[in-house]
């Protein structure tokens, strides 16, 4: 029988044991706590903002900043100070172009459009299927007029502003047109906000065609100084603050073609038929607007799905 010291070990060291644990569980906590509630000390160099650097010769297309211009040198620096600072947007842009510029690239050197104007769609939709309140839509903000004047298809089932191919394309149309009235792609990119007749009353009215000498309305100033402050950013985007790895852009998605030319019921049964589901069909296909497809003329659409291998779906 085991005598009263022992059973009073026994019993009073698991006892001991256990308080003990319990008050470290307890002051652990009641420190965190305290450290959580103390006020978070700043350091003076955390605390200060600084003006971005503007550099000392900036272009577009080829065609200069002039920088020397106090009004100019104003403007771009307050698309510095706004995509600089606005952190979530830029880098948002960044991750975005790493999958779209390469679609947008090719079609305008297809068209002898410079690669500079990839930057527009940046600042027409911070590169996203967007509307506007006034209905421009797409990449590249086209109302409704101006896309069915350069071939786009608008109706109640389709949406061609939505095709980012079909919408670049588009918009190179008009950029060729404008081109061959102004011969300089900066009155160009003007034009693109203002609009042709609006850059042409312009230059009759100030007697100038030299973009920067003109006195336009604000959108349209700040339209052409926000493509041209993107494009620095985008080149050197450390120098201004945004870092981040291969890994934290968005990727390309391959994808393949499908051919119809006929109608479809339901697009939900259509996606299942390619191994998808009806919200990976319209993610890159947004120009169906609808669930169906009635297509009495039998016109042609290629609809996109991603390759094996390229997504993976949810299980049900």
């Amino acid at each position: 029988m085991m005598d009263k010291k022992k059973l009073f070990l026994v019993i009073a060291i698991p006892i001991s044991f256990t308080v003990l644990v319990f008050l470290v569980i307890f002051y652990y906590i009641k420190s965190e706590k305290a450290l959580r509630q103390m006020p978070v000390k700043i350091t003076e160099n955390e605390r200060r903002i600084y003006s971005p650097p503007i550099p000392e010769k900036l272009e577009f297309c080829g065609e200069r900043v002039p920088l020397e211009d106090f009004d100019v040198r104003e403007r771009i620096d307050r698309e510095f100070l706004v995509n600089t600072y606005w952190h979530s947007a830029t880098l948002l842009y960044l991750k975005r172009a790493n999958r779209w510029f390469p679609v947008i690239e090719r079609i305008l050197k297809k068209n002898g459009i410079p690669e500079d104007f990839k930057y527009m769609s940046v600042a027409e939709s911070g590169i996203i299927n967007s509307i506007s309140p006034d209905g421009a839509t797409g990449f590249w903000q086209l109302m409704e007029s101006a896309a069915k004047k350069y071939g786009l298809e608008i109706n109640k089932e389709i949406d061609e502003r939505f095709n980012i191919e079909k919408s670049t394309q588009a918009a190179c149309d008009y950029l060729k047109e404008a081109y061959s009235k102004f011969k300089n792609w900066t009155l160009v990119a003007a034009s693109y906000n203002m609009g042709i007749d609006g850059i042409e009353k312009q230059i009759e009215r100030q007697k100038t065609k030299n973009y920067y000498n003109m006195f336009l309305n604000e959108e349209t100033y700040r339209f052409v100084s926000r493509i041209v402050t993107l494009k620095e950013i985008f080149k050197k985007p450390n120098k201004y603050g945004f870092y981040f790895s291969d890994y934290d852009l968005y990727p390309v998605i391959e994808t393949y073609d499908v051919r119809i030319n006929y109608s479809v019921n339901d697009f939900a049964d259509f996606a299942k038929q390619y191994g998808i589901n009806y919200k990976i069909l319209k993610i890159f296909n947004p120009w169906l607007r609808e669930s169906y497809l009635k297509n009495k003329v039998r016109k042609t659409y290629l609809i996109k799905i991603p390759k094996s291998g390229e997504i993976t779906l949810t299980e049900e």
